[in-house]
C-alpha cells in the first residue's frame, strides 16, 4: 500500500480552521497597529475581498498579508481600497433620484442652507449626480456636500471627477430615467477617452475620510446618504452605523439607504416615515 501523502499546512480538514484564525489575526493587528477595523465585516464578503487583496499582493497566506500590511503603508493604502465598496455609477437606481427630485426636494427646500452627507462615496459618480440634481433644483449654491470614504485611493480619484467617455452613455440614460431635463453632456468635458465633471459641480462637494466603524458625528445634516454600504455589516455594526447617521441627521431631514438595506427591525424604525414607497429607501426622520 502506497504511504498516504502529506496535507500541506493550510490545506484538509483543519484547513478552514487555520484560516479563519489566521484572518482573525490579520484583523485584529490591522485595528491595533492602523486603527482601522473590519471585524464587524459580513464574514463572507470579507474573506472574498480580504483573500482578493492576499493574491494581487502575490503572497501565498493570510499571514503573509498580515506581515505586509503591518510595515508598508502602500500596501495598507491598497488593502483598504480592497475592502471598500467600489460598485457605483451616476444616477445608480434612478428611481431613488426621481423620488429626490419630486419628494425630498420640496422638504430641503424650506431650509435656507442645506448641509449634505454622503457617506461611503466611493469615486464619487453619485456624489456628482446628486449635484446635478441639487445644481437643477436649484439648490446646490446653498448647499455644502461632505463626500466621505474609508480610502484616501478612491476618494483622490472622486476629487478628479473624470471617469472614462465609454460610461456615458450609460450614465446619460440613467440620469434621464431619473428626471434630468438637460443636455446631460453640458455637465462634462471630453475628450478621445474621459470626461471630466464641470468645475462648479466639485465647488460645492468637500471630499474627506471618514471611517463609519470607529468615527463619530462630525456635523449635523439635512440629508444624509449612506446607500448599499452597510450591506457589508453584520447586524451589530449596521445598527451602530444607523445611530450614528441618526444622531448627524436633522428633526425632519431626509435619510437615503440602499436598495437592500431598511431601517426594519432596527432600534430606530420608529423614528422614521417612509418618505415615498418604502421600495426606494428614502425616509423622514420625525422623532
Amino acid at each position: 500500500m502506497s504511504p498516504r501523502p502529506k496535507v500541506p499546512d493550510g490545506e484538509g480538514r483543519h484547513g478552514g480552521d487555520l484560516e479563519a484564525l489566521e484572518l482573525d489575526l490579520l484583523l485584529t493587528a490591522v485595528a491595533r497597529r492602523h486603527g482601522y477595523d473590519f471585524r464587524q465585516y459580513s464574514p463572507a464578503s470579507l474573506r472574498r475581498r480580504v483573500l482578493r487583496s492576499m493574491h494581487e499582493e502575490g503572497l501565498s497566506t493570510l499571514s503573509g498579508l498580515q506581515e505586509l500590511l503591518l510595515h508598508d503603508p502602500s500596501a495598507l493604502a491598497r488593502f483598504i481600497s480592497h475592502l471598500s465598496v467600489h460598485v457605483t455609477s451616476m444616477f445608480r437606481d434612478p428611481a431613488v433620484y426621481r423620488a429626490l427630485r419630486e419628494h425630498a426636494v420640496p422638504l430641503l427646500k424650506t431650509w435656507p442652507f442645506l448641509r449634505i452627507w454622503h457617506a461611503g462615496c466611493a469615486t464619487g459618480e453619485e456624489v456628482y449626480s446628486l449635484a446635478i440634481l441639487l445644481h437643477e433644483e436649484g439648490l446646490l449654491e446653498r448647499s455644502r456636500i461632505y463626500a466621505t470614504d474609508l480610502s484616501d485611493g478612491l476618494l483622490e480619484r472622486a476629487r478628479r471627477g473624470t471617469y472614462p467617455l465609454s460610461v456615458m452613455r450609460d450614465y446619460t440614460a440613467n440620469y434621464l430615467a431619473s428626471g434630468g431635463s438637460e443636455d446631460f453632456s453640458s455637465y462634462y468635458t471630453a475628450d478621445h477617452r474621459n470626461a471630466r465633471l464641470r468645475e462648479d459641480l466639485r465647488r460645492s462637494i468637500v471630499f474627506s475620510q471618514h471611517n463609519l466603524v470607529s468615527d463619530g458625528s462630525f456635523n449635523e445634516f439635512h440629508l444624509i446618504l449612506c446607500r448599499n454600504v452597510m450591506i457589508y455589516f453584520d447586524g451589530e455594526l449596521r445598527n451602530r452605523v444607523l445611530e450614528l447617521l441618526h444622531e448627524s441627521l436633522v428633526m425632519f431631514g431626509v435619510l437615503g439607504l440602499g436598495q437592500r438595506e431598511s431601517l426594519r427591525f432596527t432600534p430606530r424604525q420608529e423614528c422614521y416615515q417612509p418618505l415615498v414607497d418604502p421600495s426606494v429607501r428614502l425616509y423622514r426622520r420625525v422623532r
